[in-house]
């Protein structure tokens, strides 16, 4: 069993901008997911967890072994996907790939092979192998990004944004493979879209302003909220009214029609309805709470 343990993390950058405040989590095998807008801190903790950079203050070990004092040692278990992966010479998917694979260390070329050709095939890029992979469609790219980060066999995978910009069945596709990885060692997939967690990752946790504001499982985070949300079809002009009276915490435009979703223990007015919760509810709320504690 793999495990990750970050403790009372910041990160202060040189021009007084705190990235990171005070983050704990304990991750072991598995999916994780964290969940954040841009700008909430998740580049900068991934980074940090891949000893691209040092904390201000804090710990992060995996599997005992101190990331900050023994980077090395950690890089060699780790695969990294980043948010911005796009740069590649005019050489083939094969090629490419091999090159990284002598670059972590994989330096037998019977063993290199056979690790390329397999990665290859589980990313489902076996049959375009011999493309240039600046040629490659959005979703080709993250699943030859996703099999450069687990040459050399990781226990701990980090992918940042990885859906951003594909397409519905390319997304799909991704979050499977990542789902099929993830069973025997750690995944975190780190995004601003709550749809990439809520069925993939047995915990998570929301980050805003580079803190940690909620953690658990999605199933009980919903669950801690049934029967609070209400929602009601109102006018376009009126949002702000319902603003003012009421914790909208989500707008949402439903055939053309503008539907509010507000945070009360009890029915509002009886225009009102409750709503099934999702993650994405809970999700909103956080946000608004945060946003609110902010104001005050």
């Amino acid at each position: 069993m793999n495990t990750l343990v970050i403790e009372n993390v910041s990160k202060t950058y040189p021009n007084d901008v705190k990235a990171l405040d005070s983050i704990n989590l304990n991750i072991s095998n598995g999916m994780f997911g964290l969940l954040g807008a841009n700008g909430a801190g998740k580049s900068s903790l991934m980074r940090t967890i891949a000893a691209l950079q040092k904390p201000s203050a804090g710990s992060i070990k995996f599997n005992n072994v101190d990331i900050i004092e023994a980077p090395q040692s950690v890089r060699q278990k780790l695969g990294y996907l980043p948010q911005e992966f796009d740069v590649y010479p005019k050489i083939s998917a094969q090629k490419l790939l091999e090159h990284f694979a002598v670059l972590k260390g994989i330096l037998n070329k019977k063993e290199r092979n056979s690790q390329v050709s397999a990665l290859l095939q589980q990313t489902n890029l076996y049959q375009h192998r011999k493309k240039s992979v600046h040629t490659f469609s959005g979703g080709m790219k993250q699943r030859f990004g996703i099999a450069q980060a687990l040459l050399g066999n990781p226990q701990l995978i980090i992918v940042d944004e990885p859906t951003a910009g594909l397409d519905p069945e390319e997304r799909h596709r991704f979050l499977n493979l990542l789902s099929e990885i993830g069973q025997n060692i750690i995944v975190i997939l780190s995004t601003h879209i709550v749809e990439d967690i809520q069925e993939l990752c047995p915990q998570i946790a929301i980050l805003a302003r580079g803190r940690i504001i909620s953690k658990g499982s999605p199933r009980d985070l919903v669950k801690s909220i049934s029967g609070t949300i209400w929602s009601k079809i109102i006018s376009k002009d009126k949002i702000a009214e319902y603003k003012e009276n009421y914790q909208v915490i989500s707008t949402r435009l439903i055939a053309g029609e503008t539907q509010i979703r507000v945070l009360s223990n009890k029915q509002p007015s009886p225009e009102f309805k409750v709503v099934t919760v999702v993650l994405e509810d809970y999700y909103f709320m956080q946000m608004y709470l945060n946003q609110s504690s902010k104001n005050n």
